[in-house]
């Protein structure tokens, strides 16, 4: 199916549900999707909600709010109570399910007012990794038309690119808990660390990276592309981490991969 076909489908399937509210991160795939509805469907009828917690990066929620100003959203924030959640904070292999929870706990009511449908960025290649959030999502009424439109994560880049977005090839910025491995417990102190050192990473130059948490040590995860720049940038980025709080620094020699974590569920992609 063409790029265009794809849209055309997604914007059909818009026009069907009238009022919607967009779960919006600011990344490439629920920029696409706000984009899309917010043209498709007018302010009136596409509600644009950001939500704002310590798992998200205060660059990710000013770039949100950049792009909400830039392309004349109808956009509001919610605060999310996961850190209020003993589950979410034991951080287990159900943590992404908690936070969609209390996502949902905050949208709802809004959709509920506004008689609108919850729509969350989720493409078909979400679908093969352990993502408790999104069951949990559904359940709760949450749609996914990206994935019924038949986008995957290159048709959303690729279409969002012939659209003129500048999110488009905008690097994936999971929330900051994602760094830390499951049952380490997610505190605001570990959320900051990584935070820091992420911040100061893409100082020097490093826009996508991971820093993985691991008590007093940092594993860096930079694309395999990039390994000679981190060689030669070493005794920067080892003073950037450890300015975060962290007392080792260490490379991830497979590099960056989305998700990696997951792989002691036996469900790494």
């Amino acid at each position: 199916m063409s790029h265009s076909q794809q849209l055309e489908n997604l914007q059909t399937n818009l026009e069907r549900m009238e009022n919607v509210i967009v779960a919006f991160s600011g990344g490439a795939d629920s920029s696409f999707l706000a984009h899309v509805a917010h043209n498709t469907l007018g302010s009136n009828h596409c509600h644009v909600v950001t939500a704002v917690s310590p798992s998200l990066p205060k660059s990710e929620y000013q770039d949100a709010a950049d792009l909400a100003s830039e392309w004349g959203f109808r956009w509001s924030t919610v605060e999310t109570s996961e850190m209020k959640s003993e589950k979410y904070l034991s951080n287990d292999s159900d943590r992404c399910g908690y936070c969609k929870e209390a996502l949902m706990d905050s949208l709802i009511p809004i959709a509920e007012q506004e008689s609108a449908t919850v729509l969350l960025g989720v493409n078909l290649d979400d679908l093969g990794d352990h993502r408790p959030g999104q069951t949990v999502a559904s359940s709760h009424g949450a749609h996914f038309p990206l994935v019924d439109a038949g986008f995957t994560k290159n048709a959303v880049r690729m279409t969002s690119q012939e659209l003129g977005l500048r999110t488009w090839n905008k690097p994936a910025a999971p929330c900051l808990s994602s760094r830390l491995p499951y049952g380490t417990p997610v505190t605001l102190a570990r959320l900051s660390a990584v935070e820091k050192a992420e911040k100061t990473l893409k100082q020097l130059g490093f826009s996508d990276l991971r820093v993985r948490h691991y008590d007093k040590t940092a594993r860096l995860e930079i694309p395999i592309s990039e390994i000679n720049e981190v060689l030669l940038k070493r005794e920067e980025i080892v003073a950037a981490v450890q300015s975060a709080g962290y007392l080792y620094v260490t490379l991830d020699l497979e590099g960056l991969r989305s998700g990696n974590l997951n792989q002691e569920l036996g469900a790494y992609d």
